[in-house]
Protein backbone atom coordinates (compact mmCIF):
# COMPACT_ATOMS: atom_id res chain seq x y z
CA UNK A 1 0.00 0.00 0.00
CA UNK A 2 1.30 3.37 -0.99
CA UNK A 3 2.20 6.14 1.41
CA UNK A 4 -0.87 8.29 0.18
CA UNK A 5 -3.21 5.57 0.98
CA UNK A 6 -1.82 4.97 4.15
CA UNK A 7 -2.30 8.88 5.10
CA UNK A 8 -5.60 8.56 3.98
CA UNK A 9 -6.49 5.67 6.23
CA UNK A 10 -4.75 7.07 9.14
CA UNK A 11 -7.22 10.60 8.46
CA UNK A 12 -10.23 8.61 8.14
CA UNK A 13 -9.25 6.71 11.52
CA UNK A 14 -8.48 9.85 13.13
CA UNK A 15 -11.85 11.07 12.86
CA UNK A 16 -13.10 9.41 15.25
CA UNK A 17 -10.43 10.62 18.01
CA UNK A 18 -10.90 14.16 16.94
CA UNK A 19 -14.46 14.34 17.06
CA UNK A 20 -14.03 13.28 20.84
CA UNK A 21 -11.33 15.10 22.08
CA UNK A 22 -13.23 18.21 20.63
CA UNK A 23 -15.78 17.17 22.26
CA UNK A 24 -13.24 16.83 25.83
CA UNK A 25 -11.80 20.44 25.00
CA UNK A 26 -15.38 21.77 24.83
CA UNK A 27 -15.95 20.36 28.58
CA UNK A 28 -12.55 20.48 30.13
CA UNK A 29 -12.31 24.44 30.94
CA UNK A 30 -8.78 24.72 32.11
CA UNK A 31 -7.24 21.72 30.30
CA UNK A 32 -3.41 21.30 30.88
CA UNK A 33 -0.83 21.09 28.30
CA UNK A 34 -0.12 17.34 30.49
CA UNK A 35 -3.54 16.95 30.04
CA UNK A 36 -3.68 17.53 26.51
CA UNK A 37 -0.91 15.21 26.11
CA UNK A 38 -2.21 12.28 28.14
CA UNK A 39 -5.25 12.55 25.60
CA UNK A 40 -3.13 12.61 22.43
CA UNK A 41 -0.56 9.27 23.70
CA UNK A 42 -3.65 7.63 24.91
CA UNK A 43 -5.69 8.35 21.30
CA UNK A 44 -2.56 7.88 19.24
CA UNK A 45 -1.11 4.98 21.13
CA UNK A 46 -4.02 3.34 20.96
CA UNK A 47 -4.50 4.36 17.21
CA UNK A 48 -1.35 1.99 16.23
CA UNK A 49 -1.83 -0.30 18.57
CA UNK A 50 -5.56 -1.79 17.86
CA UNK A 51 -3.98 -2.03 14.27
CA UNK A 52 -0.59 -4.65 15.28
CA UNK A 53 -3.16 -6.36 17.62
CA UNK A 54 -5.78 -7.12 14.09
CA UNK A 55 -2.82 -7.76 12.42
CA UNK A 56 -1.30 -10.16 14.53
CA UNK A 57 -5.02 -11.79 15.27
CA UNK A 58 -5.45 -11.92 11.21
CA UNK A 59 -8.33 -13.86 9.52
CA UNK A 60 -8.87 -15.61 12.58
CA UNK A 61 -10.18 -13.26 14.56
CA UNK A 62 -12.05 -11.33 11.88
CA UNK A 63 -15.87 -12.32 12.13
CA UNK A 64 -15.45 -11.81 15.98
CA UNK A 65 -14.15 -8.07 15.35
CA UNK A 66 -17.02 -7.85 12.87
CA UNK A 67 -19.67 -9.22 14.82
CA UNK A 68 -18.78 -7.28 18.29
CA UNK A 69 -16.46 -4.60 17.62
CA UNK A 70 -19.24 -1.82 16.77
CA UNK A 71 -21.42 -3.03 19.93
CA UNK A 72 -18.40 -2.38 22.32
CA UNK A 73 -17.50 0.80 20.96
CA UNK A 74 -21.36 1.96 20.86
CA UNK A 75 -22.15 0.77 24.23
CA UNK A 76 -19.36 2.68 26.05
CA UNK A 77 -19.69 5.47 24.23
CA UNK A 78 -23.23 5.18 24.89
CA UNK A 79 -22.06 5.26 28.17
CA UNK A 80 -19.91 7.75 28.45
CA UNK A 81 -21.98 10.55 26.18
CA UNK A 82 -25.10 9.63 28.49
CA UNK A 83 -23.26 10.72 31.73
CA UNK A 84 -21.91 13.56 29.87
CA UNK A 85 -25.26 14.56 29.13
CA UNK A 86 -26.71 13.88 32.90
CA UNK A 87 -23.37 15.71 34.55
CA UNK A 88 -24.35 18.85 32.77
CA UNK A 89 -28.48 18.74 34.46
CA UNK A 90 -26.64 18.77 37.91
CA UNK A 91 -26.57 21.80 39.67
CA UNK A 92 -23.38 24.63 38.84
CA UNK A 93 -21.19 24.22 41.34
CA UNK A 94 -21.28 20.55 41.22
CA UNK A 95 -21.00 20.77 37.43
CA UNK A 96 -17.43 23.05 37.48
CA UNK A 97 -16.28 20.62 39.58
CA UNK A 98 -16.64 17.45 37.69
CA UNK A 99 -16.30 19.01 34.18
CA UNK A 100 -12.36 20.19 34.91
CA UNK A 101 -12.06 16.59 36.37
CA UNK A 102 -9.07 14.34 34.42
CA UNK A 103 -9.95 10.37 34.30
CA UNK A 104 -7.58 8.22 33.33
CA UNK A 105 -10.72 5.38 33.19
CA UNK A 106 -12.80 7.53 31.06
CA UNK A 107 -10.02 8.37 28.58
CA UNK A 108 -8.65 4.48 28.14
CA UNK A 109 -12.31 3.82 27.37
CA UNK A 110 -12.79 6.74 24.91
CA UNK A 111 -9.24 5.86 23.72
CA UNK A 112 -10.93 1.76 23.30
CA UNK A 113 -14.10 3.15 21.88
CA UNK A 114 -12.37 5.17 18.93
CA UNK A 115 -9.77 2.91 18.06
CA UNK A 116 -11.70 -0.35 17.51
CA UNK A 117 -12.19 0.29 13.23
CA UNK A 118 -8.18 0.24 13.97
CA UNK A 119 -7.95 -3.23 14.58
CA UNK A 120 -10.25 -3.79 11.21
CA UNK A 121 -7.67 -1.73 9.40
CA UNK A 122 -4.67 -4.07 11.24
CA UNK A 123 -6.70 -7.38 9.60
CA UNK A 124 -7.20 -5.62 6.86
CA UNK A 125 -2.89 -5.55 6.77
CA UNK A 126 -2.94 -8.76 7.61
CA UNK A 127 -5.06 -10.20 4.47
CA UNK A 128 -3.38 -7.82 1.70
CA UNK A 129 0.02 -9.58 3.17
CA UNK A 130 1.10 -5.83 3.58
CA UNK A 131 3.87 -4.50 6.08
CA UNK A 132 2.65 -3.04 9.35
CA UNK A 133 5.38 -0.51 10.53
CA UNK A 134 4.92 2.57 8.98
CA UNK A 135 0.76 2.63 8.64
CA UNK A 136 1.02 2.42 12.50
CA UNK A 137 3.57 4.90 13.20
CA UNK A 138 1.70 7.33 10.34
CA UNK A 139 -1.25 6.19 11.91
CA UNK A 140 -0.42 7.13 15.70
CA UNK A 141 1.15 10.12 14.81
CA UNK A 142 -2.23 11.16 12.70
CA UNK A 143 -4.49 10.95 15.35
CA UNK A 144 -1.87 12.16 18.26
CA UNK A 145 -2.06 15.57 16.49
CA UNK A 146 -5.23 15.63 15.90
CA UNK A 147 -6.29 15.03 19.23
CA UNK A 148 -4.36 17.95 19.89
CA UNK A 149 -6.23 19.82 17.44
CA UNK A 150 -9.46 18.59 18.75
CA UNK A 151 -8.67 19.58 22.24
CA UNK A 152 -7.74 23.07 21.81
CA UNK A 153 -10.59 23.71 18.67
CA UNK A 154 -13.24 22.30 21.76
CA UNK A 155 -11.82 24.30 24.14
CA UNK A 156 -12.00 27.80 22.30
CA UNK A 157 -15.27 26.78 20.79
CA UNK A 158 -16.09 25.78 24.12
CA UNK A 159 -14.87 29.15 26.49
CA UNK A 160 -16.88 30.79 23.25
CA UNK A 161 -20.32 29.14 23.73
CA UNK A 162 -20.45 28.28 27.50
CA UNK A 163 -20.98 25.38 29.49
CA UNK A 164 -24.19 23.98 27.45
CA UNK A 165 -21.59 22.52 25.58
CA UNK A 166 -21.50 19.05 27.88
CA UNK A 167 -25.01 18.55 26.50
CA UNK A 168 -23.69 18.46 22.93
CA UNK A 169 -20.46 16.66 23.53
CA UNK A 170 -22.53 13.94 24.72
CA UNK A 171 -25.25 14.17 21.96
CA UNK A 172 -22.21 14.24 19.75
CA UNK A 173 -20.58 10.53 21.51
CA UNK A 174 -24.08 8.98 21.06
CA UNK A 175 -23.83 9.91 18.00
CA UNK A 176 -21.00 8.91 16.48
CA UNK A 177 -21.45 5.35 18.55
CA UNK A 178 -24.83 4.72 16.53
CA UNK A 179 -22.65 5.58 13.21
CA UNK A 180 -20.32 3.03 14.34
CA UNK A 181 -22.92 0.46 14.99
CA UNK A 182 -24.68 1.29 12.18
CA UNK A 183 -21.74 0.91 9.91
CA UNK A 184 -20.71 -2.35 11.76
CA UNK A 185 -24.01 -3.65 11.18
CA UNK A 186 -23.84 -2.90 7.29
CA UNK A 187 -26.50 -0.51 7.36
CA UNK A 188 -25.07 2.84 7.07
CA UNK A 189 -22.35 2.80 4.49
CA UNK A 190 -20.28 5.96 4.67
Amino acid sequence: MDILSTLLIAIALAMDAFSVSLTKGFMLKKITKIQALWYAIFFGGFQSLMPILGWLGGIQLEWLITTFAPWIAFILLLLIGSNMIRESFSNEEESEENSDKFSFKELTLLAIATSIDAFAVGITYAVLKTDILIPIIMIGIVAFIFTIIGLYLGKKIGNYFGDKFEILGGSILILLGVKILLEGLGILVL
